[in-house]
């Protein structure tokens, strides 16, 4: 809980309200994905590539949630064990 407090203090000085909605935006998702035990920069990095890219089609992107991603290469990992 600690995180929360100190993240509500730092939206405090976001600049503007517009500013504050992004702050939280930003650590909904990254709390989402600790939750969830995935890496968040790993996490947001990837989705942002594939989106940014199109990689990723709009009926695909239930699969980029923290609880159904999975890291690149993970598939190649698991066919070979």
């Amino acid at each position: 809980m600690k995180g929360v407090a100190v993240a509500r203090k730092n939206a405090l000085f976001a600049g503007s309200d517009g500013a504050a909605e992004h702050w939280a935006i930003a650590l909904t998702l990254i709390n989402t994905a600790k939750l969830n035990g995935v890496e968040p920069l790993a996490w947001l990095t990837d989705v942002l590539q594939r989106l940014v890219c199109g990689r990723t089609k709009a009926h695909e992107l239930e699969q980029l949630l923290p609880w159904n991603w999975r890291p690149p290469g993970a598939a190649d990992m698991a066919k070979a064990a």
